[in-house]
């Protein structure tokens, strides 16, 4: 391709991507335009449309969707000046689409600007062959002779399989302008994880899904299939989450410690409410979340100090501290991260209409 990428194009021709989430809630797709000059910010990029019924969020007979832009980056597979253009999905009578959970959480974030809310966010994920079998695992339904305390933050090809394809979605994410901060191998073999934030407000969510449009991408040139299935390889396996850590103003002040518990109380009223959208199924999360593999049961909250089985783990020095976050465990690899922070911040701080969302009554 590389003869082709550096074909020289008219100084007035800009090549947009147009990324959006499908009908699916987990799956992207795209499509490019050709721009006269480069937009550099989601409100000068204009609006577009597609074929909602080809992607399963509008019927045949009402097949008009909207791509609204909401974030710009730099494109790391073209390069400068061209760009992909994160965008969320609207109904032809302008209501949001069913798996647009962004203005959810975007509302949310702008009626508690005060707060400064943060977020960071780890997704783990794991790779196959286009077989659907673990990248570098034996073929024929084999497992790999490998204790699992050997693959995190692994070095070695008896340990890891896939590490170019980490590196280039790490160079690629940090070149798109993502608030990118990290990556490592994880426990079960073929399976890795990267950092985005933190980072305040939505750029969080908007940079997460921006980076997985990249892996996606990355990973489709090198013949390789990501999945972020919370349990891809069965019950005796590790499984794949995103674990969000989140905090506010007064939980980073002196004395947030207190509102942090008060928050965990909320959080915990709410259990079932948040784990009913924690993940792009719940039956999937409930077969990761088994009590095993460092994980909470599915049906029963539960929080702790250093604690990696609980649902909501502080940090040692929090309490040492007496201000910081909190990390929420809970959330399936494949969850929407535009839903979990919103549902974070509902229930912590109150509804974007001024209700009390998930607080104590």
């Amino acid at each position: 391709m590389d003869r082709y990428i550096r074909l020289p194009v008219p100084c007035n021709k800009v090549l947009a991507t147009y990324c959006w989430i499908d009908g699916s809630g987990i799956n992207l797709r795209c499509k490019d335009r050709i721009l006269n000059c480069t937009p550099y910010s989601a409100d000068v990029a204009p609006g577009w449309a597609f074929d909602g019924s080809s992607t399963g969020q509008a019927t045949t007979a009402n097949s008009d969707t909207s791509l609204k832009p909401c974030a710009v980056y730099r494109d790391p597979f073209r390069m400068e000046p061209h760009v992909l253009v994160l965008c969320e999905v609207y109904m032809g009578d302008g209501s949001p689409a069913s798996t647009n959970h962004r203005k959810f959480c975007n509302d949310l974030c702008e009626f508690h600007r005060a707060e400064e809310p943060w977020f960071g966010l780890e997704q783990e994920y794991t790779m196959l062959d286009v077989d659907g079998w673990g990248l570098g695992w034996p073929k024929g339904g084999g497992f790999p002779a490998v204790n699992y305390e050997f693959s995190y933050c692994g070095i070695g090809a008896k340990y890891i399989a896939g590490r170019d394809i980490c590196e280039a979605h790490t160079k690629s994410c940090l070149y798109a302008g993502c608030d990118f901060e990290g990556t490592n191998a994880e426990v079960m073999f073929a399976c890795w994880e990267w950092q985005i934030g933190t980072t305040i407000g939505i750029k969080a969510a908007d940079d997460m899904w921006m980076s997985r449009y990249i892996m996606g991408r990355i990973a489709e040139d090198y013949g390789v299939v990501i999945t972020y299935h919370p349990k891809p390889m069965g019950p005796k396996h590790p499984g794949v989450g995103m674990h969000h850590n989140f905090s506010t103003k007064r939980m980073r002040s002196d004395g947030g410690y207190k509102f942090i518990e008060e928050c965990i109380k909320r959080l915990e009223q709410n259990h079932m409410k948040h784990m009913k959208s924690y993940g792009n199924d719940e039956m999937t999360n409930r077969m990761r979340l088994s009590g095993k593999f460092e994980t909470a049961p599915f049906d029963k909250f539960s929080w702790g100090i250093a604690n990696r089985k609980s649902s909501i783990r502080l940090q040692r020095n929090i309490k040492e501290k007496g201000k910081g976050f909190m990390e929420d465990r809970r959330p399936a690899g494949d969850c929407d991260p535009y839903l979990v922070c919103g549902l974070l911040m509902d229930t912590c701080l109150g509804s974007a209409g001024g209700g009390k969302g998930g607080k104590c009554k």
